[in-house]
This record gives structure tokens, C-alpha cells and sequence, in this order.
């Protein structure tokens, strides 16, 4: 469904040039939910925002890489018209911030059916009792009274669920989450992860899906990509990569989660702040940080690359990161 190679981002700005995205490459086939997990900085969103034709310009440049949709469409050299057809139809984005995701002079029907009559030939009614239908399948109670309300009426919780049913109402063949279920509660979290389900068994939809929740990224997705600061660390089947993880960094953030401790257990932190993204040094970015591999191993010299070690796995060839705790 989806195929990038090499992408990179950088936003020019007046202390220097931000490597935002370095070098970044993964695939996600149709039906499969790739979910990609770092701290905040490391990436993440920039590298799907690019994929949208998200990134502000200036100061935001794709400085290299293709993403081939569906073997045919380069989004990242798509004209703008050509992202507009794709946008909202093809693929589809559930931000984060529904605070910023919904315009609040606009009631919730206009702005649920505004994609499907953008993009398909419906009447209004039609597009309306669609958009009925989408809120209702996120749990949205009274939906035919509620479709008319403004944002402001909804709870944040709600507002979230909203921007949920906006993303797949046109039924898109790539679904791209970021933190989709932040402003959630649990009971609702799962709703929202069933449906999203749902509808890749029934359509095929490819997701990708963007958390710091590693427990949610491993119960839904089938794939794990670890990025820091702005690169790929770590790529592999999702019980393969929490079961044996290679990198120090992928380790830590297994082991950061409170799931992994006893009751009454000291949490265990990453020590230190990712390195600055503003023209970084050569070598491994995550030396500094490394307790559970080698620091004094980590390549200095070079930047490291990813290398399969074993089939479907890939991972940095930084010596240090891939040694055992000293």
C-alpha cells in the first residue's frame, strides 16, 4: 500500500537547520497497522505530516525520499491538486489535538460531510445520514441530535471521537493515527481500536499509527518501528521486537513501562534529553543515553544504519547499542 525510501525532513531555521526526519524508510502493506513509537522530538508526526504534504513551507523542505502509494503516486512529489484528490479519499489522518482539528464556526454535520461531498457523488441528505451513521459508530450517543451541535459542545473526549469519524467516513485505503486516542478513557480507547480494526478486516484498510503507548502499539499493531532523534532505530514484527529487542534505546522503552516493575518498584527512566536535531554530529545519537548496552562502543565516526539481522528485523548497526548492559 505504501513504500517510502529515504526520506528526509528539515525545517531552516535562523539558529540552523533542524533534522526533524533523517533518512527514514519503512513499508506498510494493505491491511497491516504499522505502529511507530518514540519520545516526543523523535520524528514521528513530522514523518507522517510529510507524507501528507503537511509541512509548512518554508520553513519545511523534503530534502529526499519517495513514498509510493499503491504503486503508483509519489506523495512526496504529488502537486497540490493531486494531494487534494488524495487527501481525505486515499488517505486519511486522525490528529491529535481535536482542540485545532475542528473548526469551531462550523457545526459538526458540515464539517463531517464536507469529505464525502468532496469526494464522492451524494446527495446532502445522503452525506448526512453518513455522517449519522460515523458518529454513532464511535460512540457518539443521540448522534441525530448531536450532529448538529458545534464543537464547543462536545468534551474533549468527544471532540476526539468526532475527528475519528471525519478520518474514515470516506473508507480510506491508508488510515494515519496520530496519538489517536489521547483525550480517551479506556472502555472508549478500545472502542475506537476495535472499529479501527473493523474496518481493516472489512476493507483492507493499511494503518499506520502513531503512540508513546507501548502497550496499546503491541496489542494492535503488527508491526513496531522505534525512531530517535529523527531515524529509524529499530523495525520488526511486534512480538518479535518486544520479546527480543535489539537496540539499547527500543530495551529502555520497554523497559520504562510501568508494566514491567512490581508493585512499589522504583520506575526506571532514560537518563539525559535527546541531542539537539540543529546540525547533529556524526555517530550513534543515543550514546549519550545508553545504560543498558555500551556507550563507549557507539560508533562515533559514522551515523548508523539499519541492517537486517534476521528476517523481517532490521536494526542499527551501532556496536555499542546492540552489546548487552556492561
Amino acid at each position: 500500500m505504501l513504500e517510502v525510501s529515504h526520506l528526509s525532513t528539515y525545517f531552516h531555521t535562523r539558529s540552523g537547520v533542524v533534522h526533524a526526519v533523517e533518512d527514514v524508510s519503512f513499508s506498510v502493506e494493505r491491511g497491516e497497522t504499522l505502529g511507530i513509537v518514540g519520545e516526543s522530538g523523535s520524528g514521528k508526526s513530522v514523518t507522517c505530516f510529510s507524507l501528507m504534504g503537511l509541512i509548512p513551507k518554508p520553513p519545511g523542505k523534503i530534502h529526499s525520499g519517495t513514498a509510493i502509494l499503491d504503486s503508483k503516486t509519489d506523495l512526496l512529489s504529488a502537486s497540490e491538486s493531486d494531494l487534494r484528490n488524495i487527501r481525505g479519499k486515499k488517505v486519511s489522518m486522525i490528529f491529535q489535538d481535536p482542540m485545532t482539528s475542528l473548526n469551531p464556526y462550523l457545526k459538526i454535520s458540515t464539517q463531517l460531510m464536507e469529505p464525502v461531498l468532496l469526494h464522492e457523488k451524494v446527495s446532502k441528505a445522503e452525506a448526512l445520514q453518513r455522517a449519522i451513521t460515523a458518529l454513532a459508530e464511535v460512540g457518539i450517543p443521540d448522534p441525530e441530535k448531536r450532529v448538529h451541535a458545534f464543537p464547543h459542545e462536545f468534551s474533549g473526549g468527544m471532540r476526539q471521537r468526532v475527528v475519528i469519524a471525519m478520518a474514515l467516513i470516506t473508507k480510506p485505503d491508508l488510515l494515519i493515527c496520530d496519538e489517536p486516542t489521547t483525550a480517551l478513557d479506556v472502555t472508549v480507547q478500545k472502542q475506537v481500536l476495535d472499529l479501527i480494526k473493523q474496518r481493516q478486516q472489512e476493507l483492507g484498510t493499511a494503518v499506520i499509527l502513531i503512540s508513546h503507548d507501548l502497550a496499546v502499539v503491541s496489542q494492535v499493531c503488527d508491526r513496531i518501528m522505534v525512531m530517535y532523534s529523527g531515524r529509524v532505530v529499530e523495525n520488526a514484527p511486534t512480538k518479535q521486537l518486544i520479546q527480543h529487542p535489539k537496540h539499547a534505546y527500543t530495551r529502555a522503552l520497554i523497559k520504562s513501562s510501568p508494566s514491567e516493575h512490581a508493585k512499589g518498584e522504583r520506575l526506571f527512566t532514560i537518563p539525559g534529553l535527546p541531542p539537539s536535531l540543529i546540525d547533529p554530529p556524526p555517530g550513534c545519537a543515543f550514546r549519550h543515553r545508553n545504560t543498558l548496552g555500551n556507550p563507549n562502543l557507539c560508533l562515533c565516526d559514522r551515523n548508523p544504519e539499519l541492517k537486517e539481522i534476521e528476517l523481517g528485523h532490521w536494526v542499527q548497526d551501532c556496536t555499542g547499542c546492540l552489546a548487552p548492559q556492561g
